[in-house]
């Protein structure tokens, strides 16, 4: 894996590239981003989006951009996203070290 502060599986990586195909649109960049809400305080977003916003990280990994605000920045730092299928369905998540509880989907978390 690449040396960036937050880390693209490669199965998250082959989604979105497949995403972005099937929108026919090769402008489009994957935000992952944090808002307040959830059961645990905090939530995970995720959203496509073609502009990058002033203060925003992009990260390029396994041929897939990935655009972090400056306020999810800090709570993301260590991070993996990683994109899974199983009995509860498809869906990105995110693994991260700085999470002190998570909620039982994973959508949530507290520091």
């Amino acid at each position: 894996m690449e040396n960036n502060p937050i880390q693209l599986s490669s199965a998250a990586a082959h989604k979105i590239s497949q995403l972005v195909l099937e929108e026919m649109n090769p402008d489009l960049k994957f935000r992952v981003y944090i808002i307040g809400g959830g059961c645990s305080g905090f939530q995970y977003g995720f959203a496509f989006e073609e502009d990058i916003t002033d203060g925003d990280m992009v990260l390029e990994q396994n041929g897939v951009q990935m655009m972090v605000d400056p306020m999810s920045f800090p709570y993301l730092m260590g991070s993996t996203v990683d994109y899974l299928e199983d009995l509860q369905g498809s869906r990105f998540l995110v693994s991260n070290p700085n999470a002190k509880s998570t909620c039982g989907c994973g959508s949530s978390f507290s520091i």
